[in-house]
């Protein structure tokens, strides 16, 4: 009983060496084996979420109040901009506001059937030239002794009809210059080159490639990086002075 007591003891004893944080130093740093929680740190907000950079703007003019000292604009890609303080004394950024875009849900080198890639067009891209050759050439394509288009690898050709009971053969354009909803709806939306491809199955369908590799990214973010310039310009100075857009 005595040796199940001490061996009791030691254990006991070894729960609460291994509770204890254990802290060391190595090459002049030190360490802890454990996660340890400050409770005198300094609290931050957290930040305001929201879909648009108007949003943004409108907090910036109306609740400057809120900002200790310098703010950055952060422009992080084209699909989000973070406003974010200037560092604190523990070297930190207190992220305040941040703006997220709602963009097109067009899924690029996937195929879509005829009916779906035809809506898909009209939901998520804007109006233009060859967005509207694309709809009548999608809308109107059928097959024509099992084959719907010939191919060389570079040009297509389909069979689309042109009347109630005539057909022709027509040019499937290549490269496409399109416009998707791609960042946020207050900035001009990126133009691009996509790649169509009409697919060889029983139904007709239809996929559209990036031919560009993601150039209009970086247009994206200047062009949000104009709008915030613009806006601030038209704000007082005491508030335009301290922030700074990094984009």
């Amino acid at each position: 009983m005595e040796n199940l007591k001490e061996a009791m003891n030691y254990l006991v004893e070894l729960s609460k060496m291994a509770e204890t944080p254990q802290v060391m130093e190595i090459c002049g740093k030190t360490y802890s084996n454990k996660s340890l929680t400050r409770y005198d740190k300094k609290p931050v907000a957290s930040p305001i979420k929201a879909r648009s950079l108007s949003s943004m703007a409108d907090y910036i003019e109306h609740c400057s109040k809120e900002f200790q000292g310098n703010m950055i604009i952060w422009i992080v890609n084209e699909t989000k901009v973070l406003l974010m303080s200037e560092l604190n004394g523990e070297r930190e950024r207190e992220v305040l506001f941040e703006s997220a875009a709602e963009t097109s849900e067009f899924s690029f080198d996937r195929w879509y059937d005829q009916e779906r890639f035809m809506i898909e067009l009209q939901a998520n891209f804007e109006k233009n030239e060859d967005r509207e050759i694309l709809l009548k050439m999608a809308g109107n394509v059928e097959r024509k002794n099992n084959v719907a288009f010939s191919d060389d690898g570079k040009t297509q050709v389909a069979t689309m009809q042109v009347g109630v009971a005539s057909k022709a053969d027509v040019i499937v354009p290549n490269p496409v210059r399109l416009v998707p909803f791609r960042t946020f709806q207050e900035v001009k939306q990126p133009e691009s080159e996509f790649v169509f491809r009409i697919g060889n199955n029983d139904v007709p369908e239809f996929k559209l490639i990036e031919a560009e590799g993601g150039i209009w990214k970086a247009h994206a973010v200047e062009s949000i990086k104009q709008y915030f310039c613009e806006v601030l310009t038209e704000m007082p100075d005491e508030i335009s002075d301290r922030i700074v857009i990094i984009g």
